[in-house]
């Protein structure tokens, strides 16, 4: 017995040494494949560094000056072809200088706030209607069917045709140039929203409402949240159409002692000062372009709060 005991523990001696031999290459093997997964996934899950802020803003402000400076090139150029004579379409710099002296003496700055005040008043009375009449529609079938295809009919329907109409209800008023501004926007605005609560995914809604949201709770945490994005595609299409009928208003409805962007388009045309008219022309560019950029800034706040954008 004593020499089979110390046979097994002669035989014992070699497994323990083998068996801890095994453990370790088997740790060494789980270790190196531990390793390569997290550089596989290290790959796949690669997330840029944000830029600087001054980066970000230099970033997204080149393109738009050197756009700029080309097409103040090409102004030049056509100015210099003598296609038209001076006085009829005059260079950048006479149309500079017109707008640097309107801006000092505070004429065009008067001008611009009053248009922007209708703008503002007209875009907040169309994004309440619209948004009040988009969610009704999108929430009810039978509303769909009656109303649905006479908002995209309202949306195509040119804004100046509004006008007379308006001019017959309304006269020569601050009123006429408003409702043409909502007739306009709100058409846009609603089919953003209905759009936007088409594409919400039924998988949110079902969870939302096993969580207890009902009624107005379901629209303001569920529904409007998920269709932000289109809804806010809605309000930019709708503030291009608001913007374009009160420059349409203005220049129909001109109303005395109330100066604004609109009167002072027509003012340069009775005059035939062209510096005038275009420097005039190039303030609507420029507040067009600066609304464009915020609500560009929105959506891409928005995309990065959902995940779908890194910088």
């Amino acid at each position: 017995m004593p020499d089979a005991d110390l046979d097994r523990g002669q035989d014992t001696k070699p497994l323990s040494a083998e068996a801890s031999s095994t453990d370790a290459s088997s740790i060494d093997v789980r270790g190196r494949l531990d390793d390569e997964l997290a550089g596989l996934d290290a790959l796949e899950l690669v997330v840029e560094r944000r830029p600087s802020p001054g980066r970000r803003i230099w970033s997204a402000t080149w393109p738009k000056l050197a756009a700029l400076v080309v097409s103040v090139g090409l102004w030049q150029a056509v100015v210099w072809s003598g296609w038209k004579p001076t006085y009829v379409l005059p260079g950048p710099g006479p149309v500079f200088g017109q707008l640097w002296q309107r801006l000092s003496d505070g004429t065009i700055i008067e001008a611009v706030g009053r248009t922007l005040s209708r703008a503002g008043m007209g875009f907040a009375l169309a994004t309440l209607i619209g948004g009040v009449i988009g969610l009704a529609v999108a929430r009810s079938r039978l509303l769909r069917t009656a109303v649905g295809s006479l908002i995209t009919g309202l949306q195509t329907m040119p804004s100046i045709a509004w006008f007379p109409l308006a001019i017959l209800l309304f006269q020569i008023s601050e009123s006429a140039i408003l409702f043409v501004v909502v007739l306009g926007a709100a058409p846009s605005i609603a089919n953003g929203i209905i759009a936007g609560v088409d594409h919400v995914p039924p998988i949110l809604d079902r969870v939302g409402t096993v969580l207890g949201a009902r009624g107005l709770q379901r629209v303001r945490h569920v529904v409007l949240p998920a269709a932000m994005p289109q809804v806010v595609a809605g309000l930019k299409q709708g503030w291009a159409f608001a913007w374009r009928s009160l420059m349409a208003g203005e220049l129909l409805v001109v109303i005395a002692n109330q100066p604004s962007i609109g009167t002072q388009l027509q003012v340069a045309r009775d005059f035939a000062d062209a510096p005038w008219l275009l420097s005039t022309m190039l303030v609507i560019l420029f507040i067009g372009i600066l609304v464009d950029a915020l609500f560009g800034a929105v959506e891409r706040s928005m995309l990065r709060r959902r995940g779908l954008a890194l910088v």
